[in-house]
Protein backbone atom coordinates (compact mmCIF):
# COMPACT_ATOMS: atom_id res chain seq x y z
CA UNK A 1 0.00 0.00 0.00
CA UNK A 2 1.08 3.57 -0.69
CA UNK A 3 1.22 6.11 2.12
CA UNK A 4 -0.66 9.35 1.54
CA UNK A 5 1.42 12.17 2.99
CA UNK A 6 0.08 15.48 4.19
CA UNK A 7 0.35 18.34 1.76
CA UNK A 8 3.23 20.73 2.13
CA UNK A 9 5.95 18.12 2.64
CA UNK A 10 9.32 19.94 2.87
CA UNK A 11 11.23 17.52 0.62
CA UNK A 12 10.40 16.08 -2.77
CA UNK A 13 8.06 13.20 -1.84
CA UNK A 14 8.84 10.66 -4.53
CA UNK A 15 6.45 7.84 -5.38
CA UNK A 16 3.77 9.27 -3.14
CA UNK A 17 0.21 10.53 -3.49
CA UNK A 18 -0.24 13.94 -1.87
CA UNK A 19 -3.74 14.74 -0.70
CA UNK A 20 -5.07 18.25 -1.23
CA UNK A 21 -5.61 21.11 -3.65
CA UNK A 22 -3.09 20.85 -6.50
CA UNK A 23 -2.12 24.54 -6.45
CA UNK A 24 -1.43 24.56 -2.72
CA UNK A 25 0.49 21.29 -2.87
CA UNK A 26 2.62 22.33 -5.86
CA UNK A 27 3.42 25.67 -4.23
CA UNK A 28 4.79 23.75 -1.24
CA UNK A 29 7.15 21.63 -3.38
CA UNK A 30 10.76 22.65 -4.13
CA UNK A 31 11.31 24.95 -7.10
CA UNK A 32 12.88 23.45 -10.27
CA UNK A 33 12.51 19.88 -9.02
CA UNK A 34 10.33 18.02 -11.54
CA UNK A 35 11.29 16.73 -15.01
CA UNK A 36 7.83 16.30 -16.52
CA UNK A 37 4.23 17.14 -15.66
CA UNK A 38 1.31 15.25 -17.15
CA UNK A 39 -1.94 17.06 -16.42
CA UNK A 40 -5.47 15.83 -17.05
CA UNK A 41 -7.41 18.77 -15.57
CA UNK A 42 -11.21 19.08 -15.33
CA UNK A 43 -12.60 19.66 -18.82
CA UNK A 44 -15.46 21.96 -17.71
CA UNK A 45 -17.87 19.99 -19.91
CA UNK A 46 -20.83 22.32 -19.28
CA UNK A 47 -23.32 19.43 -19.40
CA UNK A 48 -26.97 20.44 -19.34
CA UNK A 49 -29.19 17.66 -18.01
CA UNK A 50 -28.91 13.89 -18.36
CA UNK A 51 -27.72 12.18 -21.53
CA UNK A 52 -29.62 9.10 -22.78
CA UNK A 53 -28.98 6.41 -25.39
CA UNK A 54 -31.52 5.63 -28.14
CA UNK A 55 -32.96 2.87 -25.92
CA UNK A 56 -33.52 5.54 -23.22
CA UNK A 57 -30.84 4.13 -20.91
CA UNK A 58 -28.83 6.81 -19.10
CA UNK A 59 -25.22 7.47 -20.09
CA UNK A 60 -22.73 7.51 -17.21
CA UNK A 61 -21.39 10.95 -18.15
CA UNK A 62 -19.01 13.23 -16.25
CA UNK A 63 -21.20 15.15 -13.83
CA UNK A 64 -18.93 15.18 -10.77
CA UNK A 65 -18.53 18.32 -8.65
CA UNK A 66 -14.84 18.61 -9.58
CA UNK A 67 -15.82 19.31 -13.20
CA UNK A 68 -18.29 22.09 -12.34
CA UNK A 69 -17.27 25.74 -12.75
CA UNK A 70 -19.60 28.75 -12.46
CA UNK A 71 -18.23 30.51 -15.55
CA UNK A 72 -15.45 30.56 -18.12
CA UNK A 73 -13.82 33.31 -16.07
CA UNK A 74 -13.69 31.07 -13.00
CA UNK A 75 -12.28 28.20 -15.07
CA UNK A 76 -9.64 30.45 -16.66
CA UNK A 77 -8.53 31.67 -13.24
CA UNK A 78 -8.26 28.08 -12.03
CA UNK A 79 -6.19 27.21 -15.14
CA UNK A 80 -3.82 30.14 -14.69
CA UNK A 81 -3.26 29.28 -11.04
CA UNK A 82 -2.34 25.63 -11.54
CA UNK A 83 -0.21 26.32 -14.64
CA UNK A 84 1.76 28.98 -12.75
CA UNK A 85 2.35 26.60 -9.82
CA UNK A 86 3.35 23.84 -12.23
CA UNK A 87 5.88 25.99 -14.08
CA UNK A 88 7.59 26.97 -10.83
CA UNK A 89 8.40 23.36 -9.95
CA UNK A 90 9.50 22.31 -13.45
CA UNK A 91 13.25 22.05 -13.98
CA UNK A 92 14.68 24.53 -16.52
CA UNK A 93 14.65 21.82 -19.20
CA UNK A 94 11.37 20.33 -18.04
CA UNK A 95 8.18 19.96 -20.04
CA UNK A 96 4.45 19.57 -19.58
CA UNK A 97 1.67 17.63 -21.27
CA UNK A 98 -1.93 18.80 -20.86
CA UNK A 99 -4.84 16.79 -22.23
CA UNK A 100 -8.31 18.15 -22.90
CA UNK A 101 -11.31 18.26 -25.20
CA UNK A 102 -12.85 21.04 -27.30
CA UNK A 103 -14.53 22.28 -24.11
CA UNK A 104 -11.28 23.49 -22.55
CA UNK A 105 -8.12 22.80 -24.54
CA UNK A 106 -8.12 26.08 -26.49
CA UNK A 107 -8.43 28.08 -23.30
CA UNK A 108 -5.65 26.00 -21.74
CA UNK A 109 -3.40 26.53 -24.78
CA UNK A 110 -3.69 30.31 -24.54
CA UNK A 111 -3.03 30.18 -20.80
CA UNK A 112 0.09 28.05 -21.37
CA UNK A 113 1.54 30.66 -23.70
CA UNK A 114 0.59 33.52 -21.39
CA UNK A 115 2.42 31.81 -18.50
CA UNK A 116 5.66 31.55 -20.50
CA UNK A 117 5.56 27.94 -21.68
CA UNK A 118 6.70 27.19 -25.24
CA UNK A 119 4.35 24.92 -27.19
CA UNK A 120 6.18 22.11 -28.99
CA UNK A 121 3.31 20.09 -30.46
CA UNK A 122 -0.39 19.51 -30.22
CA UNK A 123 -1.05 15.79 -30.38
CA UNK A 124 -4.43 14.41 -31.35
CA UNK A 125 -5.43 11.24 -29.53
CA UNK A 126 -7.85 9.65 -31.99
CA UNK A 127 -9.94 7.12 -30.12
CA UNK A 128 -10.19 3.77 -31.86
CA UNK A 129 -13.49 3.07 -30.10
CA UNK A 130 -15.16 6.41 -29.21
CA UNK A 131 -18.54 6.83 -27.57
CA UNK A 132 -21.11 7.68 -30.27
CA UNK A 133 -23.08 10.91 -30.36
CA UNK A 134 -26.42 9.60 -29.12
CA UNK A 135 -28.46 12.68 -29.96
CA UNK A 136 -27.29 12.68 -33.56
CA UNK A 137 -26.95 16.45 -33.64
CA UNK A 138 -23.16 16.72 -33.82
CA UNK A 139 -20.18 14.76 -35.10
CA UNK A 140 -19.08 11.85 -32.94
CA UNK A 141 -16.47 13.34 -30.63
CA UNK A 142 -13.72 10.84 -31.47
CA UNK A 143 -10.59 12.59 -30.23
CA UNK A 144 -8.93 14.55 -27.46
CA UNK A 145 -6.05 16.97 -27.81
CA UNK A 146 -2.79 16.99 -25.87
CA UNK A 147 -0.50 20.01 -25.78
CA UNK A 148 3.20 19.32 -25.23
CA UNK A 149 5.17 22.36 -24.10
CA UNK A 150 8.61 23.08 -22.68
CA UNK A 151 9.14 25.38 -19.70
CA UNK A 152 10.61 28.05 -21.96
CA UNK A 153 11.57 28.66 -25.57
CA UNK A 154 15.24 27.79 -25.00
CA UNK A 155 14.68 24.69 -22.85
CA UNK A 156 16.56 21.53 -23.90
CA UNK A 157 13.61 19.22 -23.35
CA UNK A 158 13.80 15.42 -23.62
CA UNK A 159 12.58 13.88 -26.87
CA UNK A 160 13.41 10.23 -27.52
CA UNK A 161 12.81 10.40 -31.27
CA UNK A 162 14.40 7.06 -32.12
CA UNK A 163 12.50 5.22 -29.38
CA UNK A 164 9.17 6.55 -30.65
CA UNK A 165 10.17 5.66 -34.19
CA UNK A 166 10.84 2.06 -33.17
CA UNK A 167 7.55 2.00 -31.26
CA UNK A 168 5.92 2.93 -34.59
CA UNK A 169 7.55 0.10 -36.63
CA UNK A 170 10.47 2.21 -37.82
CA UNK A 171 8.36 5.10 -39.09
CA UNK A 172 8.60 8.62 -37.66
CA UNK A 173 5.93 9.09 -34.98
CA UNK A 174 3.19 11.46 -36.11
CA UNK A 175 1.13 13.84 -34.02
CA UNK A 176 -2.08 11.82 -34.46
CA UNK A 177 -2.20 8.77 -32.21
CA UNK A 178 -4.82 6.08 -32.73
CA UNK A 179 -5.33 4.34 -29.38
CA UNK A 180 -8.39 2.79 -27.72
CA UNK A 181 -10.15 4.36 -24.78
CA UNK A 182 -9.84 2.71 -21.39
CA UNK A 183 -12.24 -0.21 -21.17
CA UNK A 184 -12.45 -3.93 -20.42
CA UNK A 185 -10.08 -5.31 -17.80
CA UNK A 186 -8.09 -2.08 -17.68
CA UNK A 187 -11.10 -0.08 -16.46
CA UNK A 188 -10.94 0.16 -12.65
CA UNK A 189 -14.13 -0.47 -10.67
CA UNK A 190 -15.19 0.62 -7.21
CA UNK A 191 -16.70 -1.59 -4.49
CA UNK A 192 -20.09 -1.37 -6.21
CA UNK A 193 -18.77 -2.54 -9.56
CA UNK A 194 -19.12 0.95 -11.06
CA UNK A 195 -16.40 2.88 -12.89
CA UNK A 196 -13.94 4.13 -10.28
CA UNK A 197 -13.28 7.26 -12.35
CA UNK A 198 -15.28 8.62 -15.31
CA UNK A 199 -12.26 9.77 -17.35
CA UNK A 200 -9.61 7.13 -16.62
CA UNK A 201 -6.91 7.36 -19.30
CA UNK A 202 -5.53 4.23 -21.01
CA UNK A 203 -2.05 3.04 -20.07
CA UNK A 204 -1.06 3.00 -23.75
CA UNK A 205 -1.41 6.79 -23.90
CA UNK A 206 0.84 7.39 -20.90
CA UNK A 207 3.31 4.76 -22.08
CA UNK A 208 3.86 6.67 -25.31
CA UNK A 209 4.11 10.02 -23.52
CA UNK A 210 6.67 8.81 -20.96
CA UNK A 211 8.76 6.77 -23.40
CA UNK A 212 8.93 9.78 -25.72
CA UNK A 213 9.61 12.60 -23.28
CA UNK A 214 11.29 11.16 -20.16
CA UNK A 215 14.18 8.90 -19.18
CA UNK A 216 14.48 6.31 -16.38
CA UNK A 217 14.96 8.07 -13.06
CA UNK A 218 13.10 11.23 -14.12
CA UNK A 219 10.47 12.69 -11.80
CA UNK A 220 6.96 12.82 -13.29
CA UNK A 221 4.24 14.79 -11.51
CA UNK A 222 0.50 14.50 -12.12
CA UNK A 223 -1.49 17.27 -10.39
CA UNK A 224 -4.85 15.59 -11.19
CA UNK A 225 -3.84 12.05 -10.29
CA UNK A 226 -7.26 10.40 -10.28
CA UNK A 227 -6.89 6.63 -10.15
CA UNK A 228 -3.16 6.84 -10.90
CA UNK A 229 -2.56 5.88 -14.53
CA UNK A 230 0.42 8.25 -14.71
CA UNK A 231 1.92 6.79 -11.54
CA UNK A 232 1.34 3.19 -12.61
CA UNK A 233 3.06 3.64 -15.97
CA UNK A 234 5.86 5.74 -14.44
CA UNK A 235 6.57 3.07 -11.83
CA UNK A 236 6.59 0.31 -14.43
CA UNK A 237 8.99 2.29 -16.65
CA UNK A 238 11.45 3.15 -13.88
CA UNK A 239 10.44 6.79 -13.45
CA UNK A 240 9.67 8.37 -10.07
CA UNK A 241 6.22 9.89 -9.70
CA UNK A 242 4.37 12.36 -7.53
CA UNK A 243 0.59 12.34 -7.58
CA UNK A 244 -1.72 15.06 -6.27
CA UNK A 245 -5.37 14.26 -5.68
CA UNK A 246 -8.08 15.75 -3.48
CA UNK A 247 -10.74 13.05 -3.77
CA UNK A 248 -10.21 10.38 -1.12
CA UNK A 249 -12.10 7.74 -3.11
CA UNK A 250 -9.69 8.11 -6.04
CA UNK A 251 -6.67 8.04 -3.75
CA UNK A 252 -7.79 4.74 -2.27
CA UNK A 253 -8.20 3.14 -5.71
CA UNK A 254 -4.85 4.55 -6.89
CA UNK A 255 -3.00 3.21 -3.82
CA UNK A 256 -4.34 -0.28 -4.39
CA UNK A 257 -3.49 -0.09 -8.08
CA UNK A 258 0.08 1.11 -7.52
CA UNK A 259 0.67 -1.65 -5.01
CA UNK A 260 0.16 -4.18 -7.81
CA UNK A 261 2.60 -2.55 -10.26
CA UNK A 262 6.12 -3.94 -10.67
CA UNK A 263 9.02 -2.06 -12.20
CA UNK A 264 10.56 -3.49 -15.37
CA UNK A 265 14.17 -4.69 -15.14
CA UNK A 266 17.02 -2.43 -16.23
CA UNK A 267 17.57 -4.12 -19.58
CA UNK A 268 13.89 -3.86 -20.48
CA UNK A 269 13.92 -0.12 -19.73
CA UNK A 270 16.64 0.61 -22.30
CA UNK A 271 15.28 2.36 -25.41
CA UNK A 272 16.73 3.14 -28.83
CA UNK A 273 18.60 6.43 -28.90
CA UNK A 274 19.70 8.66 -31.74
CA UNK A 275 23.31 8.13 -32.78
CA UNK A 276 24.02 11.82 -32.31
CA UNK A 277 22.99 11.45 -28.66
CA UNK A 278 25.64 8.78 -28.00
CA UNK A 279 28.97 9.86 -26.43
CA UNK A 280 31.66 10.38 -29.06
CA UNK A 281 34.49 7.83 -28.90
CA UNK A 282 37.55 8.43 -31.14
CA UNK A 283 39.12 5.28 -32.62
CA UNK A 284 42.41 6.36 -31.07
CA UNK A 285 40.91 5.82 -27.61
CA UNK A 286 40.79 2.08 -28.29
CA UNK A 287 44.55 2.24 -28.91
CA UNK A 288 45.25 4.43 -25.86
CA UNK A 289 43.35 2.06 -23.60
CA UNK A 290 45.15 -1.04 -24.92
CA UNK A 291 42.02 -2.56 -26.41
CA UNK A 292 43.91 -2.53 -29.73
CA UNK A 293 47.71 -2.57 -30.01
CA UNK A 294 49.75 -0.70 -32.61
CA UNK A 295 50.78 -3.19 -35.30
CA UNK A 296 47.65 -5.35 -34.96
CA UNK A 297 45.80 -6.08 -38.17
CA UNK A 298 42.18 -5.23 -38.78
CA UNK A 299 40.29 -6.94 -41.60
CA UNK A 300 37.29 -5.71 -43.53
CA UNK A 301 33.88 -7.23 -42.85
CA UNK A 302 33.83 -8.70 -46.36
CA UNK A 303 37.27 -10.27 -45.81
CA UNK A 304 38.85 -8.58 -48.82
CA UNK A 305 41.25 -6.15 -47.12
CA UNK A 306 43.57 -5.83 -44.14
CA UNK A 307 45.14 -2.77 -42.50
CA UNK A 308 47.55 -2.20 -39.62
CA UNK A 309 46.73 -0.13 -36.54
CA UNK A 310 49.16 2.74 -35.93
CA UNK A 311 50.04 4.36 -32.62
CA UNK A 312 48.19 7.59 -33.42
CA UNK A 313 44.87 5.86 -34.07
CA UNK A 314 45.17 5.77 -37.87
CA UNK A 315 45.42 2.77 -40.20
CA UNK A 316 47.95 1.87 -42.89
CA UNK A 317 47.49 -0.43 -45.89
CA UNK A 318 50.42 -0.28 -48.31
CA UNK A 319 50.53 3.37 -49.41
CA UNK A 320 47.05 4.17 -48.08
CA UNK A 321 47.00 5.85 -44.68
CA UNK A 322 44.35 7.66 -42.70
CA UNK A 323 41.41 7.21 -40.38
CA UNK A 324 39.37 4.00 -40.19
CA UNK A 325 36.79 5.74 -42.38
CA UNK A 326 39.21 7.16 -44.95
CA UNK A 327 41.12 3.91 -45.47
CA UNK A 328 37.92 1.88 -45.78
CA UNK A 329 36.48 4.28 -48.34
CA UNK A 330 39.73 4.31 -50.38
CA UNK A 331 39.97 0.52 -50.48
CA UNK A 332 36.35 0.14 -51.58
CA UNK A 333 36.51 3.02 -54.05
CA UNK A 334 33.54 4.57 -52.26
CA UNK A 335 32.87 8.23 -51.44
CA UNK A 336 32.54 7.38 -47.74
CA UNK A 337 32.72 4.49 -45.31
CA UNK A 338 31.65 3.87 -41.71
CA UNK A 339 34.89 2.43 -40.38
CA UNK A 340 33.28 1.30 -37.14
CA UNK A 341 31.10 -1.25 -38.92
CA UNK A 342 33.60 -1.95 -41.75
CA UNK A 343 36.61 -3.12 -39.70
CA UNK A 344 36.95 -6.19 -37.46
CA UNK A 345 39.66 -7.73 -35.28
CA UNK A 346 40.46 -11.42 -34.77
CA UNK A 347 40.37 -12.51 -31.12
CA UNK A 348 40.48 -16.14 -29.98
CA UNK A 349 39.64 -17.24 -33.48
CA UNK A 350 36.57 -15.02 -33.63
CA UNK A 351 35.97 -11.94 -35.74
CA UNK A 352 34.87 -9.01 -33.53
CA UNK A 353 33.64 -5.70 -35.01
CA UNK A 354 35.59 -2.79 -33.59
CA UNK A 355 32.22 -1.12 -32.96
CA UNK A 356 31.71 -3.63 -30.11
CA UNK A 357 34.74 -2.08 -28.38
CA UNK A 358 33.33 1.40 -28.91
CA UNK A 359 30.02 0.35 -27.36
CA UNK A 360 31.90 -1.05 -24.35
CA UNK A 361 33.49 2.36 -23.76
CA UNK A 362 30.16 4.13 -24.23
CA UNK A 363 28.56 1.85 -21.65
CA UNK A 364 31.27 2.80 -19.17
CA UNK A 365 30.74 6.50 -19.95
CA UNK A 366 27.01 6.17 -19.20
Amino acid sequence: MMNTKAKGAPELPLNTILSGDCVEVMNALPENSVDLIFADPPYNLQLRGDLHRPDNSKVDAVDDDWDQFDSFEVYDRFTRDWLKAARRILKPNGAIWVIGSYHNIFRVGAALQNEGYWILNDVVWRKANPMPNFRGKRFTNAHETMIWASKSEKAKYTFNYEALKELNEGVQMRSDWVLPICNGGERLKDANGEKAHPTQKPQSLLHRVLIGSTNPGDVVLDPFFGTGTTGAVAKMLGRDFIGIEREEAYIKVAEERLGRVRKLDKEALEVTRAKRAEPRVPFGQLVERGMLRPGEELHSLNGRYKAKVRADGTLAQADIKGSIHQVGAKLEGAPSCNGWTYWCIKRDGKSIPIDAMRQQIRQEMR
